[in-house]
Formats: C-alpha cells, sequence, structure tokens
C-alpha cells in the first residue's frame, strides 16, 4: 500500500484483521501502521476514526486504538450506511467537477504527529512563541466590557474593522471591512463571491493546498500560473487569463506559501493591471505580514493599499501571528463585490462571536502586541538561520533556491528521480515529520519537494535534531526512492 491509499482501503484492510486482536485489545500504534502500509499519519487517523464511527474501534488519546467490545443489549446498533454514497455524487444535475472534497492537503498541517516526532509539517507558531499571557490578559479584559455577550454587527466590530484598515493603508477605509472567521474563512467566501461553479480560478504554482481544496469544493477549476523568485510571471498570468477566460487570480505576495517569494515592486502594477485589463479580480492572501523577519526591512504595502479600481480583494488573518484558535481575520474591497462578500459570509456564519472580536482589539491595542511582534521577529530569524545551516551542512543534495525573509517555513526542491512520498514516509520513520510537495501543485509538478516549518518546533535544538533525522532518513531510504547519482 503507498501513501497515497485511500482511507476507505486502509480502513477496509483494518476492519478484516480485527479478529486477531482479543476484545479491547490494543491494535498497533499509529507509527507502526504508518510504516506497514506506507500511508501518512493523516490518513491512519482517519481510518481510524472511520472504525471508531463503526463501533469496531475505541480511540484513546495517548494510549492508542483497541478493538471494541460488543455493544451492550439495546444499544444503537451499525446500519448500513453504503446507500450514502449514491445520495452523495448522484442527484440527477450534471455537475461540472465532482463533490467530493479532499482536505488532505489541508490536514497534512493540522495533524498532530505521534509522541516523539519533531513537526517540520507545522502551519502555527509553537505554544512558546505564542502570546498566550497576552492573549489571556485580552480575554480577560474583553470579558468585562459592557455588551460583550450581544449581538455584533454583522460586518464586524466598527474599532476592528478601523484597525484592520489602516493596517492595509492606503485609502481603505472601515466600512471596507468585514470581519471574518480566519483567513480560511475570508478565502471561502471571497471565492465563492467570485466565481460561479465550474468557473476557472487563476492560482499561483506552486500554492497553498487549503486554497485549492476551497476552490475544488466550490466547484471552481485551478488554473496554474508558474512563479519564479520575483512571484509570478506576468506575462504567464496574461496568458493564463486569455487562455482560460478567468475572472480571478488567487495570490501571495508576501512570503508566499511554500516558496516564500515576495512579489517584486515591477511586477506588483503590471500584476493590477493585466486583472484589471482581463475584467478580473485579485485575491489577495496577505497571511503572514506580521511574520517579517528581523533582517527583512521595509514591506511593501499590501496590493489593496495600491489599487483604486476596486481590482483587489484582500484577506488577512491574526491566526498566524497569535495562535491557531484566534480565529479572527478580515475582508476587504471596493465596490459592489463587497455587498456580495458581506451577503455570503451573513448566510454562511451570521457573524464572528463578539467575544472574540473584542479580545482581538483588547490584543492588537495592548503594549504587549508589538513586543510580542519584535519577538517573533527575531525567533523566526534565528530558526531561518539554524535550519538553513543545517541543511546546507547535512543535506546540500537539497537545493534550497530561496531564503525568505518572512513566514516560517523553507521549500527544498528534491534532486531528479526522488521518490517523494517514500521520501516524506522514510522521513516519519526517523521520527520527524516533513510535508510533500505535492500537494502544492494543481497541476503535474515539475519536480519533487519538501516543505519544511520551524515554526512549530521546540527550539533551535529541535531543529538541528530534526535534519539529522532527516539526514538518516535519506541515508536509510529504501532502494529506488533516492537516485543512484546522489550520495547522500
Amino acid at each position: 500500500m503507498h501513501e497515497r491509499s485511500s482511507v476507505a482501503e486502509l480502513a477496509e484492510q483494518l476492519r478484516g484483521e480485527l479478529d486477531r486482536y482479543s476484545l479491547g485489545g490494543k491494535l498497533p500504534s499509529s507509527r507502526a501502521l504508518v510504516e506497514r502500509f506506507r500511508v501518512s499519519p493523516v490518513t491512519v487517523s482517519r481510518a481510524l476514526a472511520q472504525l471508531s464511527a463503526e463501533g469496531l474501534v475505541v480511540t484513546r488519546p495517548g494510549a492508542g486504538a483497541f478493538r471494541a467490545r460488543p455493544r451492550e443489549s439495546g444499544a444503537a446498533v451499525v446500519g448500513d450506511t453504503s446507500w450514502q454514497e449514491v445520495a452523495l455524487s448522484a442527484d440527477g444535475s450534471a455537475e461540472p467537477s465532482p463533490r467530493t472534497v479532499d482536505a488532505s492537503g489541508v490536514l497534512v498541517s493540522l495533524a498532530s504527529p505521534p509522541p516523539g516526532v519533531i513537526e517540520f509539517n507545522g502551519g502555527y507558531l509553537h505554544p512558546s512563541l505564542q502570546p498566550e499571557q497576552a492573549m489571556g490578559a485580552a480575554l480577560s479584559r474583553a470579558g468585562r466590557r459592557p455588551g460583550v455577550w450581544a449581538r455584533p454587527p454583522v460586518e464586524g466590530v466598527w474599532e476592528l474593522r478601523e484597525w484592520f484598515a489602516r493596517s492595509i493603508g492606503g485609502a481603505i477605509t472601515a466600512a471596507e471591512v468585514i470581519v471574518a472567521a480566519g483567513g480560511q474563512s475570508a478565502l471561502t467566501t471571497a471565492l465563492r463571491a467570485l466565481a460561479p461553479p465550474g468557473a476557472p480560478v487563476l492560482v499561483e504554482s506552486p500554492t497553498y493546498p487549503g486554497m485549492l481544496a476551497i476552490a475544488r469544493a466550490a466547484g471552481l477549476r485551478p488554473v496554474p500560473v508558474p512563479m519564479d523568485a520575483d512571484g509570478v510571471r506576468p506575462a504567464l498570468l496574461a496568458d493564463a487569463f486569455k487562455a482560460s477566460g478567468a475572472r480571478v487570480f488567487v495570490c501571495q505576495p508576501l512570503f508566499q506559501n511554500p516558496t516564500g517569494a515576495a512579489l517584486s515592486a515591477d511586477r506588483r502594477g503590471e500584476v493590477l493591471r493585466i486583472a484589471r485589463e482581463a475584467g478580473a479580480f485579485v485575491v489577495e492572501d496577505d497571511f503572514v505580514r506580521r511574520l517579517a523577519h528581523e533582517d527583512s526591512g521595509p514591506l511593501p504595502r499590501p496590493l489593496a493599499a495600491d489599487d483604486s479600481d476596486g481590482v483587489v480583494v484582500h484577506v488577512s488573518s491574526l491566526t498566524k501571528a497569535t495562535s491557531p484558535s484566534l480565529r479572527v481575520g478580515a475582508l476587504a474591497a471596493r465596490g459592489p463585490v463587497l455587498e456580495r462578500l458581506r451577503a455570503i459570509q451573513v448566510v454562511d456564519t451570521f457573524f464572528v462571536p463578539r467575544p472574540l472580536q473584542e479580545a482581538a482589539l483588547e490584543l492588537v491595542g495592548s503594549s504587549a502586541w508589538p513586543r510580542h511582534l519584535r519577538a517573533v521577529s527575531r525567533e523566526l530569524k534565528n530558526r531561518r538561520d539554524t535550519l538553513t545551516s543545517a541543511l546546507r551542512l547535512r543535506l546540500p543534495e537539497l537545493a534550497l533556491p530561496h531564503i525568505p525573509s518572512g513566514g516560517y517555513h523553507l521549500w527544498l526542491r528534491l534532486p531528479d528521480g526522488t521518490d517523494e512520498p517514500a521520501m516524506v514516509a522514510a522521513a516519519l520513520r526517523a521520527g520527524v515529520a516533513v510535508t510533500p510537495g505535492r500537494p502544492y501543485f494543481s497541476a503535474e509538478p515539475p519536480a519533487g519537494h519538501l516543505r519544511l516549518s520551524f515554526a512549530g518546533v521546540a527550539g533551535v535544538g529541535e531543529i538541528a535534531e530534526g535534519v539529522r533525522r532527516l539526514k538518516a532518513a535519506v541515508n536509510g531510504s529504501t532502494a529506488g526512492s533516492w537516485p543512484a547519482n546522489v550520495q547522500p
């Protein structure tokens, strides 16, 4: 069984082996299942969850998975749910795209690796980098505000909208900002507002898997536009608009995920001009502006700050710079599209809970906020430099074409001919979780890649140990997974 094997296949395999274990007996560990079946930890977790939902397995956090004992008399009996496969896919309509939703690319960065595994696949700050004390104090102060439990305006608390507008700059006003439940929710709203099901949407290549999942779940067709070290290539962007007829381009102009590239100054105006001539919107995902490194220098303004024609729909969030649970972000736009964004968000979620908005406002207005950003800026640079040096020393065969001055990850190209899934599985067996490159491409990738995050680990010592383990995975990888002409 290979890394890409489906959850259903693994669940079926495990289901057929349950008789080997006594009632209440413990199943093999997740790590053992990963190694045996050569699948990802996410696939194992989802397969066990499926068996748990069927009443065949009981999972206990920190202890493992166990064969379930028979249900007591009178308990609900597991029925036949196979009819749902028909109901979920065959509704008599001519769907332009499959209705299945692939969340695997998102789950890679959300899943917690087994104990003892170094987390190079994380997408959020390690707890030691999060402003936990400041967030706790902000939540406490927010809880004492009069009316904090009252219904907020559907567009968001005015003062928080003003803060986001000032953060964007230019002529953006609070009236053009809608508070959203984090960046992922804001991107979902934007894509649903701007493109009908079946429509093409232009995306950077490579790009954030969560955005690709959003697009496909909405029935959209992602069309890749190649990038280089200076961001998206304008000539190819113009060609893609003409060839596809797309009316939306989604990009991350600053510290792009996964490459870390920043759109160069001479291309910023070109991208806006090309989109305007195509009659198209640019969705600007400004997700890590607050995670610039200490040596980044002055940052370019958001594209939205230089847009006077309503081309840009701006998305930003506080989550990456704080905590995965502080899901507060913003959408900013001009013109009639603002009303559509507002309508879709209201229909989907009504509004972001007011206590969370008030806590976010308390946090960013406190003296602890700039101190936190400075501390994170220093630490991320230190971690980036540590990881870069360790890779160059121990794994020079992994190409590192760009070292970003912001964000929390490095993008590595594997030698030609490398079996990427086998490399990821070998790394996990060696005790380090890395993110495969394939989910970042909406079409066939030009080569194998790995993304290594340095934000979710405990510190520089763990980074050094993680690279040592990754080196061991390269040395001990199975025959054929590493090109013969490369000496690890």
